[in-house]
C-alpha cells in the first residue's frame, strides 16, 4: 500500500470514527478481501492475501503469503493458513486453525482444534526441536487463547471510546509457542486504499513471550525489549470488526512492514462464514 496519509487526527473526530466502525452495532455480515505487500528496509519481499466471511456470530478466514523476487527465488518462502470460529461481544473464540509454511530447506504444518478459547487438540509436523533453553509449555498455556489468524479479527463492542480497538491483549498460541501481543491506543490517521478511504486506529504493540520460545536467543531478548511495533486497524463495514491494514515491526535486520494495497469489503447478508 502506498496510502495517502494525513497528519494524525487530533481528537480523531470521534463521531466520524464511531460512524465508520459502527461502535455499538452488533456484527452483521460481510466478506473481506485484503491484499498486502511485505517489505523489509523499504524493499518489497512478497505479498499476502486475507480473505473470508464474517457473520453475526461466526467467521472463516483464509490467508496466503509468498515471498517473491530475488528473495523468493533463493528461499522459496511461502505459507497458507485458515481459521474458523465464533464471535461473542468483543471476543473471538476459534474453532479450527491450520497453517503450512515452507522454504527451500524445510516445511511445517500446524493444526489445532479449539473450544471455549481452549486448545482441545494440536498437531505439529515435524515437531519443534527440543532445546535446553526452550521454555516448557503446560496445559495452562493452551487455555484462554486465540490462534494467530483469528487474532487479525478485533471486535469492538462500543465501550472505551476511540481506543477501544487497541486497548487489549491478544493471548496467542500458535501450536508451538504462547505469547501475548499487548496493544495500546496511539492515535489515528486517514488512509486512502483501493476499497477503503477513511480513518484507521493506530495501536502500539508489545511482544511478551510466555512459553515455547528460546529464552537465550538474542532475537527473544530483542523482541521482548522492542518498542518499535505498531498496527493500523480499519473497520470492516457491516460488522463490528476491525482488521490490520498495516503492521510494522522493527527486527534485528531492519523494519519489516506488512501493508495493505487493497482492502475490499462487501457488507450484507450474502457474506458467508460457513465452515
Amino acid at each position: 500500500m502506498k496510502p495517502a496519509i494525513a497528519p494524525p487526527l487530533s481528537g480523531l473526530g470521534l463521531a466520524a470514527l464511531i460512524l465508520a466502525v459502527g461502535l455499538g452495532t452488533p456484527a452483521a455480515a460481510a466478506s473481506l478481501d485484503a491484499k498486502y505487500d511485505i517489505s523489509l528496509l523499504g524493499m518489497t519481499l512478497g505479498t499476502a492475501n486475507l480473505v473470508g466471511g464474517i457473520n453475526a456470530n461466526s467467521y472463516k478466514i483464509d490467508m496466503v503469503a509468498k515471498l517473491t523476487g530475488l528473495v523468493g527465488s533463493f528461499t522459496g518462502g511461502r505459507g497458507s493458513g485458515a481459521a474458523t470460529g465464533n464471535v461473542s461481544g468483543n471476543r473471538v473464540s476459534p474453532s479450527t486453525f491450520a497453517v503450512t509454511s515452507a522454504s527451500s530447506s524445510e516445511s511445517r504444518t500446524v493444526r489445532m482444534a479449539l473450544d471455549g478459547n481452549a486448545v482441545q487438540a494440536v498437531a505439529v509436523e515435524p515437531p519443534v526441536d527440543a532445546k535446553p533453553d526452550r521454555v516448557p509449555l503446560n496445559d495452562s498455556h493452551k487455555r484462554n487463547v486465540v490462534d494467530p489468524i483469528s487474532a487479525f479479527l478485533m471486535p469492538v463492542d462500543g465501550k472505551g471510546g476511540a481506543g477501544a480497538a487497541c486497548n487489549r491483549t491478544l493471548p496467542i498460541f500458535d501450536g508451538a509457542a504462547r505469547y501475548d501481543i499487548k496493544l495500546s491506543y496511539a492515535g489515528s490517521k486517514q488512509v486512502q486504499l483501493e476499497g477503503y478511504s477513511g480513518p484507521v486506529t493506530v495501536c502500539q504493540a508489545r511482544y511478551v513471550p510466555i512459553a515455547g520460545h528460546r529464552e537465550l536467543r538474542p532475537s527473544t531478548k530483542f523482541m521482548r525489549e522492542n518498542r518499535d511495533m505498531s498496527a493500523w486497524l480499519a473497520p470492516v463495514a457491516g460488522t463490528n470488526m476491525m482488521v490490520p491494514v498495516r503492521i510494522s515491526v522493527k527486527t534485528m535486520v531492519g523494519t519489516a512492514v506488512i501493508e495493505a494495497s487493497s482492502f475490499k469489503v462487501d457488507p450484507g447478508t450474502t457474506a458467508s462464514a460457513k465452515r
